[in-house]
């Protein structure tokens, strides 16, 4: 008999534990994405520099040697207020996690009670003269452990931490733009700088010829439309001068949100030794397949889909009975003597089964939506990794074309700078007169004006190219 006993509990206990591991989530694939061997655009014949995957490296911005850079990219870390909404949320998300692991283990309180009954005068249970008040005292510790025989609160936790992971990337991918963005607008900040300077020199020219003007004018060797001509063009470069101005500091101040500070109290003065754009760098951008595994955005539109594959477990386990194992431990009396004896001990315990009969269609419902969220989250996943490599792809082709544009107009300032020189030597010799050399000025400023806007778009189409790349050097 006792045999018989221990091999039916042991019985029991074992197909509690194979229903315990039961799970009726499908299980994850990574949906199919058509990839390419290579990048389209990646075969031109440009320099590229290798990311290390051996050892660590240092921040991708590092690379551009700047230390005010360095300065503002370290001062976002902890101040810009959008990364720290997103940390909260992740804050939260694991903090969600925890509470849904937590239904996994039983449930026990602790219940005191201690309560005064008046009785009628018109009962009948019982003289009231004998019996005017009671009291109920009672002590007790409660149990309640739900059986996840149907894996539906283990997928609750997990699609509770896949939603944590998709957090997680959400703030790396936040990160990563924030990083950008502050390398783009303060390369911005030192291209106007350039470009400031320049238009100053052509506005510098244009108050010179106006000047010219002017005295030709006095001694009747000019014409009205000439005079007027001149004045056009030094009050448009006064414009453009001041259209620039303002261009920088609308880019200050957005500096200064990316950075976390006041924008009334965040400054950067032009420095007097910054002359010349840094180059664009040059990563390798690798296999496409690389970026599923490296794009935060691509990763946290993964997670999204775990946590969707988990909910159609969820969804589907209410379909089934569910188990709950109940139980009770304490002391009670009614006020007569003391309360921990073994006379006044009370306990109970037992199993309990729900199962849904009739819900108006509530569980077919949530099967749908959970249907529908994980088709949602798959087109979403497919879109994300089909915006990357399109993303890739265009920084390839600007830097290729941008690369060829910038030698034709590194040739043609060249060109202008020559024929500046001859004008200034004719103007010497005193073949032409002075203002016959302004145009030729004017044409090396406009050169070069264009040359830096240039390699600002060069360099802004590598630091979006780090980006699309899912950033770092890694």
């Amino acid at each position: 008999m006792k045999t018989a006993t221990l091999l039916r509990r042991t019985l029991s206990l074992g197909l509690m534990l194979i229903l315990e591991s039961c799970s009726l989530a499908p299980q994850y694939q990574r949906p199919e994405v058509p990839t390419a061997t290579h990048y389209q655009e990646s075969s031109t014949g440009l320099d590229w520099v290798p990311f290390p995957t051996s050892q660590p490296s240092p921040p991708w911005w590092q690379a551009l040697h700047d230390p005010i850079l360095d300065h503002l990219e370290q001062q976002a870390q902890n101040a810009n207020q959008d990364l720290q909404a997103a940390l909260a949320r992740l804050q939260q998300g694991r903090a969600l996690a925890q509470a849904q692991w937590a239904n996994l283990w039983p449930m026990v309180n602790a219940q005191a009670t201690h309560q005064v009954t008046q009785i009628s005068e018109h009962t009948s249970v019982f003289p009231v003269q004998q019996f005017p008040a009671y009291q109920t005292n009672q002590v007790q510790l409660q149990l309640n452990y739900e059986l996840d025989l149907w894996g539906g609160l283990r997928n609750a936790a997990r699609q509770a931490d896949a939603l944590t992971q998709a957090s997680a990337a959400d703030l790396a991918a936040l990160r990563l733009s924030v990083q950008t963005d502050i390398a783009l607008d303060y390369e911005a900040i030192r291209a106007l700088d350039l470009e400031l300077a320049q238009t100053q020199r052509l506005l510098d020219n244009w108050t010179t010829n106006r000047q010219y003007v002017s005295q030709l004018r006095e001694g009747e060797e000019a014409a009205l439309p000439e005079q007027a001509q001149a004045d056009l063009n030094w009050q448009s470069a006064q414009a453009q001068l001041h259209e620039l101005q303002l261009q920088r500091r609308q880019l200050v101040h957005a500096l200064a949100l990316l950075t976390g500070a006041n924008p009334d109290q965040f400054q950067l003065s032009p420095d007097s030794h910054f002359q010349e754009l840094p180059a664009a760098l040059r990563p390798q951008p690798g296999l496409p397949s690389t970026l599923l595994t490296r794009r935060p955005d691509i990763v946290s539109a993964e997670q999204h889909l775990q946590a969707a594959n988990a909910a159609l477990g969820v969804a589907k386990s209410a379909w089934f009975p569910q188990f709950n194992l109940t139980g009770g431990f304490g002391y009670g009396n009614t006020g007569y003597g003391p309360l921990g004896i073994a006379p006044n001990r009370i306990w109970s315990y037992g199993p309990s089964m729900t199962l849904p009969l009739f819900n108006g269609g509530q569980i077919a419902a949530a099967n749908d939506l959970a249907r529908a969220q994980w088709d949602e989250s798959v087109a979403r996943y497919r879109q994300t990794v089909l915006t990357a490599w399109r993303e890739v792809e265009d920084q390839l082709t600007a830097l290729d074309e941008q690369s060829r544009e910038l030698e034709h107009l590194r040739a043609a300032e060249q060109a202008a700078q020559l024929a500046q020189q001859q004008a200034q030597l004719r103007a010497q010799t005193g073949l032409t007169s002075a203002l016959d050399t302004l145009p030729f000025e004017r044409t090396v400023a406009q050169q070069q004006i264009l040359r830096v806007q240039l390699q600002l778009r060069s360099l802004s189409a590598s630091l979006l190219l780090i980006k699309a790349l899912g950033g770092g050097w890694q």
